[in-house]
């Protein structure tokens, strides 16, 4: 066990082999999220990084420590996407062949990148625990060398390099947050920042939905979740790695959890102030930002990828223009004759409301005449603009009710 130790030396040796697949990431001052919380906020973006996440840190690490016969019998992962593009990438630079097993409902454009990279992709199970114990009966059936993705302390002892390049570059750095799913990336930065410098606190960073670590941390021991359920699809892991969880115990100051509300933010905060696309498990550090409860320190939030598909991306930017009041829908009732939704729209116009969807129910009363529904759907420029429409309609008497709004680009 102890030479499986994850020691100083063995960081500084990775450090040097991946600096030969890894792009450089450069810290990225953050003068909007400094302002937000009266910290000095640094990015650390391996959404930058080749395969669109740090996961080929430890990939390629670990492969340059298999033998020549364990590379030969081929590999075989189970992953979410980001490590299976790790994988893959660092099997082709190796010349080994490479496997991938990737849950049923892992977004298309992992799929494709993961094969692109000339891995064969197996889509199985509906999580990751169900991917991974069809890998593990894949690799016993074939005789494959398995890679796990996170439980592998020579895995961690690559991602943990991300920790060697922050220091180096911020050697004044207070707080580090770190996206946990299975706790590979954690553990890595964890203990070589402790190794570094004792001083330096290190928040781990989870999606309520999927707290495994922290409900581990709190029983003792590790334990798995009956279900998870969160939009992070990179940490929706039920049970983290028990190699790892002693790591975690000694070098981890918290955990923090963050709901999926806030990462639909944090994922518009990142465009509009950074032009940076970050998937959702990278932006638990990003909204974690906002639960520290410290001032005048350096904090680096470590934004572990950026592979989102399109999809992905609109929807959470619809609901994040429905959650700041950027489109809203309002319902009136008015007599079913000539002019009325003209008046209406002239109301609009004048409050500067842009209506982008109307839906007219003439069955919403008996008398149609008396009264029909007309909901409208309305982009505004915020709370404020918001409310000056609803009090203009109320003003013109048009009893205007809020409505929830879903769906509301689909034509």
């Amino acid at each position: 066990m102890a030479e499986e130790m994850l020691t100083l030396p063995k960081f500084e040796e990775a450090s040097e082999i991946v600096k030969k697949v890894t792009q450089e990431t450069k810290l990225v001052y953050s003068k909007y999220f400094s302002e937000q919380t009266g910290n000095k906020v640094y990015l650390k973006p391996e959404n930058m990084q080749l395969t669109g996440a740090y996961k080929l840190r430890g990939a390629y690490y670990k492969i340059s420590t298999l033998s020549e016969e364990e590379r030969a019998k081929g590999l075989i992962t189970a992953s979410a996407g980001n490590h299976a593009q790790g994988v893959a990438y660092a099997a082709k630079l190796a010349g080994c062949k490479a496997t991938v097993v990737m849950p049923t409902t892992t977004p298309l454009m992992k799929v494709n990148r993961t094969r692109s990279y000339g891995a064969e992709v197996v889509l199985h199970g509906d999580v990751f625990d169900e991917a991974l114990a069809y890998a593990n009966e894949l690799a016993a059936e074939h005789g494959y060398t398995f890679i796990h993705p996170f439980n592998d302390l020579d895995v961690a002892t690559g991602q943990g390099t991300i920790a060697m390049e922050i220091i180096k570059e911020l050697p004044t750095v207070d707080y580090i947050l770190v996206p946990i799913g299975g706790g590979g990336l954690c553990t890595g930065v964890a203990t070589l920042a402790k190794l570094l410098n004792p001083k330096i606190k290190v928040i781990g960073v989870e999606p309520a939905g999927a707290n495994c670590m922290q409900e581990s941390l709190k029983e003792g021991k590790v334990v798995t979740l009956p279900s998870v359920n969160t939009i992070a699809d990179g940490t929706a892991v039920k049970r983290p790695g028990d190699l790892l969880f002693p790591y975690i115990q000694i070098n981890v100051d918290d955990i923090i959890t963050i709901g999926d509300s806030e990462l639909i933010v944090a994922f518009l905060d990142m465009v509009e102030n950074h032009k940076m696309i970050v998937e959702n498990s990278g932006l638990l550090t990003v909204a974690a930002l906002k639960h520290l409860n410290v001032k005048k320190k350096k904090v680096v939030s470590i934004l572990s990828g950026g592979n989102m598909d399109v999809i992905t991306m609109a929807s959470i930017v619809q609901h994040g223009l429905i959650q700041r009041d950027r489109v809203f829908t309002v319902s009136v009732l008015l007599p079913d004759k000539p002019g009325e939704l003209a008046k209406v729209a002239n109301l609009m116009a004048a409050e500067q409301g842009n209506v982008i969807k109307l839906e007219h129910n003439q069955f919403v009363s008996i008398n149609r005449n008396a009264a029909v529904e007309l909901r409208i759907t309305v982009e505004a420029f915020g709370t404020d603009h918001k409310n000056k429409i609803v009090e203009a309609l109320k003003e013109a008497g048009y009893r205007p009710k809020l409505v929830k709004s879903k769906n509301i680009y689909d034509v």
